[in-house]
């Protein structure tokens, strides 16, 4: 598949996701959660509390990620915060509540539906250090190393072109900043039937680099003291009970063997990464 078709795909998806304000269990969404899973449910699963949840406007969480990014980014008062596929303003407004007025936190995302919900949240919570701007992860509308820290959450995997978002990452971060990421890696090799779906793209899934490609891409852009902060594994279970899931695993059939294949072969991961 051509990178830009693959763009073109993902805006479409996330496009949808953002007119529905539905979390990512809804039929045309899906990144390894539950049918019946709300987005509070399904962030609470991965690291948010209540009060972080509660403290942010109504319709910011869409229950998107695969992590708690800002929870192991250490963020201090005055910082500026790049926010990689910022979506509706969840990981952006909690970050900004901990750089404070001071700082700033700037939300990068190329589809204009999210970014269109994201402002509107921003002036409903009366954020003045939050700013989001349309633009690729791939080529970031952010000067060079003019940003403390970057987070990005269940984002980076969606990208054609991985080697070129860790790149423009390192260039926009200053010397000495960080980059925090949630992500879904692949630990052993998926179905063609998968890999080829484009469900299972938009589900975070397909698009997806082996487990350690994935740290070494990161490494090669120049990050250093690379490391894996926490893992987490997506059990065939609770796959078979997302939508997006079932239509993948409809293609491929649901024997015990095919679906065993799945079992243990998705993972996310919590990685930092240093610019010295």
């Amino acid at each position: 598949m051509k990178k830009s078709d693959t763009k073109k795909i993902v805006r479409e998806g996330y496009a949808n996701i953002a007119k529905e304000s539905g979390s990512c269990c809804s039929p045309k969404k899906g990144c390894g959660c539950q049918e019946d899973s709300t987005a509070e449910q399904i962030s609470k699963n991965i690291g948010y509390s209540d009060q972080e949840m509660e403290s942010v406007p109504e319709g910011a969480n869409l229950g998107l990620g695969c992590g708690n990014p800002t929870a192991l980014a250490s963020l201090k008062e005055g910082e500026t915060v790049l926010d990689l596929g910022s979506g509706a303003g969840f990981d952006a407004f909690l970050s900004a509540a901990k750089v404070g007025k001071s700082g700033q936190v700037i939300g990068v995302d190329m589809t204009h539906e999210m970014l269109e919900k994201a402002r509107f949240n921003a002036e409903k919570g009366g954020y003045t250090n939050v700013e989001f701007r349309l633009g690729e992860i791939e080529h970031l509308p952010v000067a060079d190393n003019s940003v403390d820290c970057i987070i990005s959450n269940c984002v980076i995997n969606l990208s054609p072109d991985k080697p070129q978002v860790f790149s423009d990452a390192f260039r926009v971060l200053k010397p000495g900043g960080r980059l925090m990421v949630s992500d879904i890696v692949i630990i052993h090799d998926l179905p063609e039937e998968i890999r080829s779906s484009v469900a299972a793209l938009v589900g975070c899934v397909s698009g997806a680099l082996k487990r350690d490609e994935y740290l070494e891409t990161i490494r090669s852009a120049g990050f250093e003291d690379v490391e894996v902060l926490g893992e987490n594994y997506f059990e065939i279970d609770t796959m078979l009970n997302d939508p997006t899931a079932k239509g993948i695993i409809d293609k491929i059939g649901n024997s015990p063997e095919k679906l065993d294949e799945l079992n243990h072969s998705v993972s996310s991961i919590r990685v930092k990464g240093v610019k010295k």
